[in-house]
């Protein structure tokens, strides 16, 4: 792990929560995370969403299941992101 220097340093990584939509890639997982902003004409609060490619080692998290996920650096042409943690099992 990096010293807390350096961490300082580099700054805050990115950290999201969102639900698993797929789980068909080998160490991989597809997270949607919604975000509310508001729109600029009509001032109404509006859904957004992205798909995020995150990486998941143990290949533990299924679908349905709520995530945490971090910012990281490219680990292929779509993952950017990394599993910290399952907040939430899918039931």
């Amino acid at each position: 792990m990096a010293s807390i220097e350096q961490q300082r340093e580099r700054g805050e990584r990115k950290v999201r929560q969102g639900l698993v939509v797929s789980t068909k890639g080998d160490k991989t997982v597809v997270v949607r995370v919604e975000r509310r902003t508001t729109h600029p004409l009509y001032h109404k609060i509006v859904k957004r969403s992205e798909r995020l490619h995150a990486h998941d080692e143990a290949n533990d998290v299924a679908e349905g299941d709520w995530v945490r996920i971090s910012e990281t650096r490219p680990l292929s042409k779509l993952k950017r992101w990394r599993v910290v943690e399952v907040l939430e099992r899918a039931k």
